[in-house]
């Protein structure tokens, strides 16, 4: 035996509430997503629509029909908040409250106004251009988690359609007065797939959450927690397999007496000196530059496409900038200096790590030779670079 309309009504709204405290006791273990947090607020305001929706189908009155229409509009307007909260940040409110007011603004002076039908027609266009919004937002963020996302779009995409349907029978009808809630095929198709699709976009959601949580403890792993650069070993990761020609340069840092910083002035003075010094070194950054901490004192640069006296060039680019810092520390100004090391690749290849050993070895002479200063590894000394050493 088939369920009557009012049955699926309250199928939806059961699995609305279900899918809303799922979502809740996902975000309230860890509190990282908020846009879960934003979906649940929207489910609240849905899952009430609906069951003042329910109300009215039993017993139709201008009162329920303009209630049930307020909270459904605001629980779809914040669907679509909570979508582009995903895609870019920050706080949903204002874009909710607006899309919410303008949306209720359009459709409830007409159900008011005794021009249910019309009302209807206007909440059914609305809520498919909302619910496709919210498809557009995550195909606009699919490169993140592109099968979960995929997934939420299509869902969100055939939901809005299925709205579109109903709005496309009242229309037809001709009905702008009903007395009553809207009752054909349009309107029962609609539960079905709103019910599926609540469904699927509730365990989309999930999976998206753990698609994200998967991907920050990867890059909580592959990232030095106090400056924000890449680790030692994420950059092995992405350099450690290469073989490195002449137009790829490894530049190596080394903060000139670091330990008396530390000894003098403490650790969270040192702690200031690194995260400022990884704040120059990745300032300005190509899409061709890796920069890393390798550990310690100790940073990297991994710069493709260059030559060996523009590399040179860019080393004492950074030594300057940072040397040129005046770092307060307790009422003190400090200031610090950097050497460098500067190795690059043969023409026919040489494995990263012994470019990096080179540019090590380059970086030893440097402190051998005062600090403050860039070298070249010994099988660059030979290449004219005596124009590049005295703009340095």
């Amino acid at each position: 035996m088939m369920l009557d309309y009012h049955s699926l009504l309250l199928a939806l709204g059961f699995s609305s509430a279900c899918l809303m405290v799922t979502l809740f006791g996902t975000w309230f273990s860890r509190r990282t997503d908020f846009f879960l947090l934003t979906l649940v607020i929207a489910l609240l305001f849905t899952v009430s629509g609906i069951g003042v929706y329910s109300t009215y189908t039993v017993n139709a009155t201008l009162v329920s029909a303009g209630l049930a229409y307020g909270l459904l509009m605001t629980g779809f307007s914040v669907i679509y908040a909570a979508s582009v909260q995903f895609r870019k940040g920050g706080r949903p409110w204002n874009r909710s409250l607006s899309v919410a007011t303008i949306s209720i603004g359009m459709g409830l002076p007409l159900i008011s106004g005794g021009l249910d039908g019309l009302g209807f027609i206007v909440m059914n266009i609305l809520t498919a251009g909302l619910l496709m919004g919210t498809a557009y937002q995550y195909w606009l963020a699919r490169a993140e988690a592109p099968v979960p996302l995929g997934g939420m779009v299509i869902l969100y995409t055939v939901s809005g359609i299925s709205f579109v349907l109903c709005a496309a029978v009242l229309i037809q009808e001709g009905n702008l007065t009903l007395g009553h809630a809207p009752d054909n095929w349009a309107e029962t198709l609609n539960l079905g797939v709103c019910i599926a699709g609540m469904t699927g976009i509730g365990a989309l959601s999930l999976a998206l959450h753990q698609w994200r949580l998967a991907a920050h403890h990867r890059n909580e792993a592959m990232t030095d927690s106090l400056t924000g650069l890449l680790n030692r070993r994420a950059l092995f990761d992405g350099h450690g397999h290469r073989m490195l020609g002449v137009s790829t340069a490894v530049v190596v840092f080394d903060i000139d007496r670091f330990k008396v910083i530390n000894d003098e002035h403490g650790h969270a003075a040192g702690d200031l000196v690194l995260k400022l010094f990884a704040s120059d070194l990745s300032a300005d950054l190509k899409a061709q530059t890796t920069a890393a901490r390798l550990g310690g004192e100790e940073f990297a640069l991994i710069l493709d496409e260059v030559m060996p006296g523009r590399a040179e060039r860019i080393a004492n680019q950074v030594r300057r900038r940072f040397g040129a810092r005046d770092i307060e520390i307790g009422g003190h100004v400090l200031r610090c200096t950097v050497s460098a090391g500067v190795a690059v690749g043969l023409p026919g290849g040489q494995p990263f790590e012994a470019v990096l050993n080179l540019a090590d070895q380059a970086l030893y002479e440097a402190k051998r030779g005062g600090r403050n200063r860039v070298e070249l590894a010994a099988h660059l000394r030979s290449i004219g670079t005596s124009e590049n050493r005295t703009s340095a």
